[in-house]
């Protein structure tokens, strides 16, 4: 019998890793490993160098986007196929732009993950059917906001974080509880894929170095 293809998941969520897991053994020809956190899922990818990485893009230690560079810098030959609730076009293009060469939703037919790896084992990319719907009208709009998801109150306090606010202040800035605030911050981490405070900050500082 030929050697196995390693196929790596970095999921936290425990029903949805069992149920994942449960697809890939459809295939024999797939040899399935999986990770609780982002780092498990480098320690693993390091001592198993798998040849497709299924991830997920918010883990409790770290954001998959932020994973993304550092999974390929260990592993270059491996395929990274994305695995997300996150269909906004925004989180796609970043995705592929930091090397991914699959993305693929919870909402998606089961079948779309082994369809992903496989065409990422081929040299292609894979989108999903709702995230390649979403990826064409994107590109209608004249420029792409990075903050086109968030509400007007959580643009504010990422540009607050530019400034170099902490909550302490945002929540003075603009009369709010320091418990609102830091909610608010939660809330923008999870909508534009940003998985700790420090990279939430370093993006919001970026962001205003080019505005």
């Amino acid at each position: 019998m030929s050697e196995r293809t390693k196929i790596l998941l970095i999921e936290d969520h425990p029903i949805v890793r069992d149920g994942c897991l449960r697809i890939l053994a459809r295939r024999p020809d797939f040899e399935p490993f999986e990770a609780s956190s982002a780092q498990a899922g480098l320690d693993a990818n390091r001592a198993l160098r798998p040849a497709v990485i299924i991830l997920d893009l918010e883990l409790p230690d770290q954001g998959g986007l932020e994973v993304i560079p550092e999974l390929l810098r260990d592993n270059p030959g491996t395929r990274i196929v994305i695995f997300t609730m996150y269909e906004a076009a925004s989180f796609v293009t970043r995705a592929l732009e930091r090397g991914a060469r699959g993305y693929v939703t919870k909402n998606d037919d089961p079948n779309a993950i082994l369809q992903a790896i496989d065409k990422a084992l081929a040299g292609a990319v894979y989108l999903g059917q709702s995230v390649a719907q979403n990826l064409a009208l994107a590109n209608f709009e004249p420029v792409e906001d990075p903050l086109r998801v968030l509400s007007e109150r959580e643009k504010q306090v990422v540009t607050l974080l530019g400034e170099g606010k902490n909550l302490s202040e945002i929540s003075a800035a603009l009369a709010i509880g320091y418990k609102t605030a830091a909610n608010i911050v939660s809330a923008v981490k999870q909508k534009l894929g940003i998985g700790t405070s420090p990279a939430l900050i370093k993006f919001a500082v970026e962001l205003r170095g080019r505005g």
